[in-house]
Formats: C-alpha cells, sequence, structure tokens
C-alpha cells in the first residue's frame, strides 16, 4: 500500500475554489427553480396531496362546485333570480388562483431540494467495484451486487462505490458531491475524523481497502436526496399546532358564515350557493394555510444550504428549545488526529530508550496517533529490532485503555492512558515514581493528551500527543450562551486536559474520563432535569450518546457509526454549527407566527368590507368605510385579494422574518404590532382598489 500524504492545498486557492464549486450548484439549481415549482404547482392538485390541508380542501370543493354553477347556474335550484354566470365564472377563477398560488408556494419551497436531489442522483453513476477476497484476489464486480461488509479496494481515479469505513491505507478523497468543498480531504483507517468515506466521492491519490458499511442505494447521499426532497416530511409540533388552530377559525367561521346567510335570509335578502361559497372562503384563513408547508419546507432547505442534513424538519424546529450542548473534544472541539509531538523520559531512562520502546509498543497500532509515534521514533533513529511475526499485537480496548506489544522474548511493552499504565505497572509488582506525575501535569497543562510508555512493571516516559482547538470556536461558545444555552464538554482525556481545554474553548463545565456509559448517564440527568439535550460528536464511541440526546449533531467526517445514530449531520463538521440551526429554527416559528397574525388582522378587514352590505336593511351602511358597491364585488375583490396575497407573501415565507437580538418575548410583541396593522391597512387599501377595477370594468 502506498502511504505518501498528498500536499496540502494552499488555502486562498482552496477557499476559491470552495466558492466557485458552491456557487456553480446554486446555478444549476436556480435554473430549475420556477419550471419544477409550476410543474409541480398542477400536480398538487392530486385530491390525496389536498385532502392533507384541510382549509385548501374546502376550497378546492368550492372551486368545483362554483365552475358547475358557472355553467349550469340553476342546477342547485338558487334562490336569487339574479345569478349571472359572470359571477360564477369569476368566483371560480379567484378560487382556482388561490389553489394554485398556494400549491406553487409550496412547489417553489420544494424546487430547491427536488434541483439540488437531481443533481446529486445525476451524479450517482453505475460503477465496478473491485471486490476484495479472502484470499488477496481482486475481481471487479458491478457496485449494486456489494453487501454490507464486503471489502472493496479503490486507487487514484476510482469512484468509491459504496459507504464504508476504511480498514487499511491512507488516501486523498474528493468529497465536494456531498459537502460543496473542492478541498480533497485525506482518509485513513483507525482514525474517529478521517475513515469513513461516503459513495460516490472519488478517490484523487494513493490508495485504500474499505468495508461496505452500508450497500449502494441506503448510503448517505441516498439518505440526503431523501430528505432535501422532503419524501416524508413530518411536521414539526409548531406547524401541526397551527394547522388545528386554523382547523379551529374554520368552523368558527363556518358558524360565523351560517349565522349570517340566516340572518340575511329572515331579512328577505337570501343568499344564493355561489356567494354562500365565496363568503365561505373569503372568511377562512386561506392565506396562512396556503403558505404553512411554504415555511417548514424553507426551514430544511435553509439547513441545507448551510450543509446541515436534518431527518426533518421537526428536528430543524425542536433545535430552538435546546438548553444544553454536550459536546465530544476530539475532532469537534479541536481538530483530532492527535499528533506526537515529542518524548519526556522519566527513571533516569534516555530519550532514545524512550524512542525505542514507543516504536515497539506501536508497530501494531494502525490509528493515526499510532502512526504519529512511530514516525517521531524513527525520526529520532530507533529501529524496530524484533521478528514482528512472532510479536503478538494488543489492540486498544476502551476497558484497559491502552494497547502495545508481547515480545518474543516474552517482555510486555504497553502504552496508554497514564492512570491504566501506572495500574499495570503496579499488577506488575512495579512503583509508580514522581517524576511521572511532573511530566503528566507537563503535558497536560499544555493542553496535550500524556501516554505513558512501560516495559514489564517500568515505566519508561510520557508521549505529548498534540490536538489544536478549531479556530473561531471560542467566540462562538460565546454567543451560544448568549441565546441561553449552557455548554458541556465530556471527553476520555484526564482532568487536567480537559480543564485546560474547555478554558481555551470557553466552555462551560466539562467532564473528563468519561466512557460511552457515562455520556450517556449525564444525558440523561440533564434530560430529567427538564432540559433539552443536543449531543454533537463524531466517534463511534459517541453514537449512543447522539441516539440518547434529543437532537443528536454528527460531523460529516465521523465514523459511519456516529452519522447514522445523529438526527442532524453538519456536512462542514463545525460543533457550533447549532448555533445558526437554532436561528433558522426561531425565524421559522417568527415567520409563521408573523403570518399567522397578519391572515388573522385580516379578517377585521374583510368583516368591514362584507357585513354592512351583507345585512343592508340592518342599517350598518355607516360601517361601509370602503364604500364598496355591493356585496357581490365586495366578496370578489377580496377572494381576488386573497388569490394576489400568497404570490407576494411566498418571498416571505421564504426568505423568513429577519430576526434581531430581541428577546423571544419582544419579538412576538413586535410581530403582533407591526403584521397585526398591517394585516389590517394592507388589505383595506387592496380590496378597495380592486373593488374601483371590477366596477370600472362592468363585471358585475
Amino acid at each position: 500500500m502506498q502511504s505518501a500524504n498528498p500536499p496540502t492545498p494552499k488555502r486562498s486557492r482552496s477557499r476559491s475554489r470552495d466558492r466557485r464549486t458552491r456557487s456553480h450548484r446554486e446555478i444549476k439549481i436556480s435554473k430549475l427553480l420556477y419550471l419544477r415549482a409550476i410543474k409541480y404547482a398542477f400536480l398538487k392538485f392530486n385530491p390525496h396531496h389536498l385532502s392533507k390541508n384541510p382549509i385548501l380542501f374546502v376550497v378546492a370543493v368550492g372551486t368545483i362546485i362554483t365552475a358547475i354553477l358557472a355553467i349550469k347556474p340553476n342546477i342547485f335550484g338558487e334562490l336569487s333570480n339574479d345569478n349571472p354566470r359572470l359571477f360564477n365564472i369569476s368566483i371560480a377563477l379567484a378560487l382556482f388562483c388561490i389553489l394554485w398560488f398556494s400549491n406553487f408556494a409550496e412547489a417553489l419551497a420544494e424546487s430547491r431540494g427536488k434541483a439540488l436531489a437531481s443533481i446529486l442522483r445525476s451524479s450517482k453513476t453505475k460503477t465496478t467495484a473491485k471486490k476484495l477476497f479472502p484470499d488477496g484476489s481482486i475481481v471487479e464486480v458491478d457496485s449494486e451486487e456489494l453487501q454490507r461488509g464486503d471489502t472493496i479496494y479503490a486507487i487514484a481515479g476510482d469512484i468509491i462505490p459504496a459507504d464504508g469505513e476504511v480498514t487499511m491505507g491512507v488516501a486523498s478523497v474528493d468529497e465536494s458531491i456531498v459537502t460543496g468543498e473542492s478541498a480533497p480531504v485525506l482518509k485513513e483507517s483507525g482514525s474517529d475524523v478521517g475513515s469513513s468515506v461516503t459513495g460516490g466521492t472519488r478517490v484523487i491519490s494513493d490508495e485504500l481497502i474499505v468495508r461496505v458499511t452500508a450497500p449502494p442505494g441506503r448510503g448517505f447521499i441516498d439518505r440526503i436526496i431523501a430528505n432535501v426532497e422532503g419524501k416524508k416530511r413530518k411536521k414539526a409540533v409548531n406547524e401541526i399546532t397551527i394547522t388545528l388552530l386554523l382547523v379551529f377559525l374554520s368552523l368558527l367561521f363556518t358558524l360565523v358564515v351560517i349565522t349570517l346567510t340566516t340572518i340575511a335570509y329572515y331579512l328577505q335578502n337570501p343568499i344564493d350557493t355561489p356567494v354562500f361559497i365565496a363568503l365561505l372562503i373569503a372568511l377562512i384563513p386561506t392565506t396562512i394555510a396556503g403558505l404553512i408547508s411554504t415555511i417548514g419546507i424553507s426551514g430544511m432547505d435553509k439547513a441545507a444550504r448551510l450543509n446541515v442534513i436534518a431527518t426533518s424538519g421537526r428536528i430543524i424546529e425542536a433545535c430552538s428549545d435546546i438548553d444544553v450542548l454536550v459536546l465530544d473534544k476530539t475532532g469537534t472541539i479541536t481538530l483530532g488526529n492527535r499528533l506526537a509531538e515529542s518524548f519526556i523520559p522519566v527513571n533516569n531512562h534516555s530519550l532514545e530508550e524512550l524512542a525505542h520502546i514507543s516504536l515497539a509498543a506501536s508497530i501494531f497500532d494502525d490509528t493515526p496517533e499510532g502512526k504519529s509515534i512511530v514516525r517521531l521514533a524513527e525520526r529520532l533513529g530507533a529501529r524496530v529490532d524484533f521478528e514482528r511475526g512472532a510479536a503478538q499485537a494488543i489492540p486498544f480496548s476502551p476497558i484497559t485503555r491502552m494497547s502495545g506489544t508481547n515480545l518474543p522474548s516474552g517482555r510486555q511493552l504497553r502504552k496508554g492512558a497514564v492512570s491504566a499504565i501506572e495500574e499495570f505497572v503496579s499488577n506488575e509488582g512495579g512503583q509508580v515514581t514522581p517524576d511521572v506525575g511532573t511530566a503528566f501535569e507537563h503535558v497536560a497543562k499544555q493542553g496535550g493528551t500524556p501516554l505513558a510508555v512501560a516495559v514489564d512493571e517500568e515505566i519508561f516516559g510520557v508521549i505529548y500527543l498534540r490536538d489544536i482547538i478549531k479556530p473561531g470556536i471560542r467566540d462562538r461558545f460565546a454567543r451560544l450562551r448568549k441565546m441561553g444555552v449552557r455548554t458541556l464538554m465530556l471527553t476520555g482525556d484526564n482532568n487536567i486536559t480537559a480543564a485546560v481545554i474547555a478554558r481555551e474553548a470557553g466552555i462551560e463545565n466539562c467532564i473528563a474520563d468519561a466512557t460511552p456509559e457515562v455520556k450517556n448517564t449525564v444525558i440523561r440527568l440533564e434530560q430529567a432535569e427538564g432540559n433539552r439535550v443536543a449531543m454533537t460528536g463524531n466517534g463511534a464511541n459517541d453514537a449512543s450518546a447522539l441516539a440518547q440526546a434529543n437532537i443528536g449533531i454528527a460531523m460529516n467526517t465521523g465514523t459511519q457509526a456516529a452519522r447514522e445514530a445523529a438526527s442532524i449531520v453538519d456536512l462542514d463538521s463545525d460543533p457550533t454549527k447549532l448555533i445558526d440551526i437554532i436561528q433558522i429554527s426561531q425565524q421559522l416559528i417568527m415567520t409563521r407566527g408573523a403570518i399567522t397574525i397578519f391572515t388573522i388582522a385580516n379578517k377585521i378587514a374583510e368583516y368591514f368590507a362584507i357585513i354592512p352590505l351583507l345585512i343592508p336593511n340592518a342599517k350598518l351602511e355607516s360601517l361601509n368605510i370602503l364604500g364598496l358597491s355591493n356585496l357581490r364585488a365586495a366578496i370578489l375583490s377580496i377572494l381576488i385579494y386573497k388569490a394576489l396575497i400568497i404570490p407576494i407573501l411566498i418571498p416571505f415565507g421564504l426568505i423568513g422574518v429577519r430576526t434581531t437580538n430581541l428577546s423571544p418575548n419582544k419579538m412576538v410583541q413586535r410581530n403582533i404590532l407591526v403584521y397585526g396593522i398591517s394585516g389590517i391597512v394592507i388589505p383595506l387599501i387592496l380590496i378597495k382598489i380592486i373593488d374601483m377595477g371590477i366596477t370600472s370594468a362592468g363585471l358585475l
């Protein structure tokens, strides 16, 4: 296997390519946007789809009845002798426009996801896979024949045929199809932040051996396609609540219309069927009903544009209620792939001796940090002086927290957590000297991870593993605190290292020496106190905690197990992406609330337009502040207004209410004031203008 690392691209050039890649993808999507929306707006007239929105279903039924009455006006035995065919046609067309624009709003929100899914699907070409058999033979097979557990071999230029975990080798991989980032990513075995590969990505250099974890058709890109298409979109609690409110208001307004119709009949001013239908639809909240799905879908789209893939819109909106963010350290807060920085000898051993023992103890360690220890030892002149085939590899275990080598001579070489090595030495009959603790503290106080190295009953020294905190993360965590989200780091590192990293990253609390069981316990305790917990992680040992949390956020650089357990995958692997998700969530809720307030406020203007004309003998002419000509003109003006206001509000529903630094309560008060007043004034003005146009055109 080749092991040469690919050259690291220059940052400025990489960023330039990233912008070009993303903008190219956006251009492709924009070309398909409106054509798809127009097409799907007509397809959404399917009765099964309309039945999911009770208010729009009522509009659809009303459209059919008025269309029938436009063809045969007296089919229902109308009470009024004055039943112009043109009025029925106008009502039917207005209702059809309300339906079509509502469908168009939803289709427009979906079209970006469908276009992105189309691009991803077109990039999934049928490929051949180099299947590796146990006897070492390689046979080219159709990628569709691969199964979970199969082993494949990929070299430079190959498209990786299925999702998997790297078991051997190191290579540079182009993941731009998934992340939009053109800079290649280094993949190698044994790493929590670079061992998983995605089907459809391309190997740029070197070669890999990969164990298939998800066969073609059920991989990560397939999950992205399903999510952005929204085939099984789950409604958020907030959306369900508003839908129930709209149904209640519709029933209430239906009773009001029936009551008003009864009063009109009693006053010898009977209302015929087209007017009754038009009056009912004019007064029920069709505007928010036509835009409610659009707002929810736009949230998924906004998340996708932030390189965040969520299992549903419900998950995105739930992020606004998060109280605690629990984070892993390695690969989440820090860059991961800790590398050996230096050796610190103890017990009067020389640097050369420690390098030699560290090399022998790490020779079978295929993790990035194990390989870095080998490289550092070899740079110091250390060489393997035993027969590797006769030695026994001791793999790392979360229970023992150490690994190593049993030499042919019977000597036991171990490296691992300092406390674990100290226990190992004590069990062998040795003693731990004070200089071990001194070396341990020296490394831990620098934010590094100390690993002790021992032979049988004696510790030879400490290895300094260095990790780097992700840039800008401290300021981002400060923003989370301002949003009321408490941060808690859970790490398997020691107390001193954990405290240093937490302090440098600006994290409020940390728990060290945390096993997967401890992480689960901590999350359950937080939930028992009534807190909603988001967990961010990337390793296989984080999978159970990600599943336990209310919101599990996996890094894209993490393992396949972590990505499958999480409800959100961040393609940028940024642990503070929760800030952006919370802002999207809050914006969705505020936008839906603002349009609901606007729609309900519309009712005031509409009642002022209709009631004085509906019951003329009740001496309510003084309430006709708009001076509308007659009842039919008023109803038709309102329906035309409803048909026009939906496309006017589509950009508002897609972009959302502009959020500020105001508290949620003050934001609600501002929305009630702004959208409540505009919801009364705007329809009054537009309904009057439309009425003047109808009257001057002589339509009625």
